[in-house]
């Protein structure tokens, strides 16, 4: 009877503990799916709250239309900063036929031998349009020289230029907006993890930006290098802090309304910038030398 009973308080324990297993992983993924929910109610609040702005840019679009006048926009900074994303934000409801998204691949063999900016002269916009660059001509100054996808002459021949070739397009009369969205290592780290395991996501992992990483200190050299020459009064640099999406792609917005005074402005909405996530590129030099004197290194 003894022996009976043993064995039965050793079944009920086994099942007790299975039981408590069950309970656990239930209240874990209760928690996880709690988690996921307040993160969809949060992403909603906040695209909602990208449309009054989303409003006014369709307004500065019409305006750009009326006036005759030409916008280009550079997005610029490490993979996995949110350049697409403040794109898509931008462009979602504005009209499809006054706007162009420039995503350019590798070269072919016949646009190596042109000279280097023809490949996306052919893409500027026309009277009353507007065309994103995700990625540019800035290539060139930082994703070539660290991949050695350019020899040091044309990288140097690159830097002596460019500012010539950007001063020429603003006298021409195009609006030029050069935004380089700045990731922390971490928080880059963290969204490639991200791309690895999401499937919808996997297709933005590429060859490079499982180098980007182990590179870090390279790229920081080459924006430091590409805003000390390329960072001037006519055409500055603007600074995009992008650990935060949100605030990132309402900050960007807000830094392209701010370039033009369009008719039809909502004086009702926050148009200042907030100072944390926009910064100047000649204050973004001055934090990195900064950092270089204290640390010995530069970082980003």
């Amino acid at each position: 009877m003894k022996v009976d009973m043993d064995e039965r308080a050793e079944k009920l324990a086994v099942e007790n503990d299975k039981l408590r297993g069950r309970v656990d992983a239930l209240q874990q993924e209760l928690r996880k799916l709690k988690k996921e929910e307040k993160s969809a109610v949060t992403r909603r609040r906040e695209e909602k709250s990208l449309k009054p702005y989303q409003a006014e840019l369709i307004k500065l679009q019409n305006h750009l239309e009326k006036t005759h006048m030409k916008m280009i926009i550079l997005f610029e900074g490490r993979d996995a900063a949110g350049k697409g994303g403040t794109i898509r934000r931008v462009t979602r409801y504005m009209n499809e036929k006054a706007y162009r998204v420039v995503a350019l691949g590798k070269p072919s063999d016949v646009e190596r031998t042109q000279w280097y900016f023809q490949r996306y002269v052919q893409h500027f916009p026309s009277s009353g349009k507007i065309v994103l660059f995700d990625r540019s001509w800035y290539n060139r100054a930082v994703v070539e020289p660290v991949f050695g996808f350019c020899s040091s002459e044309e990288y140097h021949h690159f830097m002596d230029e460019v500012t010539g070739f950007e001063k020429n397009l603003v006298k021409s009369g195009v609006i030029l907006l050069k935004l380089y969205f700045s990731v922390t290592r971490d928080e880059q780290a963290h969204r490639f993890d991200r791309r690895k395991t999401d499937p919808l996501r996997q297709w933005k992992l590429s060859e490079i930006d499982m180098q980007a990483q182990e590179r870090w200190d390279d790229f920081t050299l080459q924006k430091y290098r590409m805003l000390k020459v390329t960072h001037t009064p006519l055409n500055p640099w603007t600074i995009i802090r992008s650990n935060d999406k949100y605030l990132a792609r309402l900050n960007a917005i807000k830094v392209i309304l701010n370039s033009v005074n369009y008719e039809g402005r909502d004086e009702t909405l926050d148009h200042a910038m907030d100072p944390n996530i926009v910064i100047s590129g000649a204050r973004e030099l001055e934090l990195m030398e900064a950092e270089r004197i204290r640390s010995g290194k530069f970082s980003d």
